[in-house]
């Protein structure tokens, strides 16, 4: 998936298909832009029952990609499964489900542009 998606279903829909138990969402509009560093509901399971929750878009960088930068922007696309880095995420305890209706890929045009593609 690339770096933007969107979600237009209701929050109601979300509870209902994934059978939540608990929402800690608020009052959730549609969000027809989702971005790396932004806040969008996941599907995470705790104390056994699933629970709709806001979290934050991306993972922490690994160090080398912090070399010279003040600040983390974060990784959107986890490649390399076998780092140590990203090892300690992947166990089922950080497994979540992120509900979207669309997602978008940039599709390179011969005049060097690259508009987004929603599928």
């Amino acid at each position: 998936m690339c770096n933007l998606y969107a979600l237009t279903k209701s929050q109601d829909e979300i509870r209902r298909l994934f059978a939540v138990a608990v929402d800690h969402t608020g009052n959730l509009p549609s969000l027809p832009g989702i971005f790396p560093n932004t806040a969008a509901p996941v599907v995470h399971v705790a104390d056994g029952r699933r629970i709709l929750s806001m979290y934050r878009w991306g993972m922490p960088s690994p160090a080398f990609a912090l070399k010279g930068k003040k600040t983390d922007p974060g990784v959107t696309n986890v490649r390399n499964t076998a780092s140590p880095h990203w090892r300690r995420w992947l166990g089922p305890e950080h497994r979540c489900l992120v509900p979207l209706t669309s997602f978008s890929e940039n599709e390179a045009l011969p005049d060097g542009s690259h508009p987004p593609v929603w599928f």
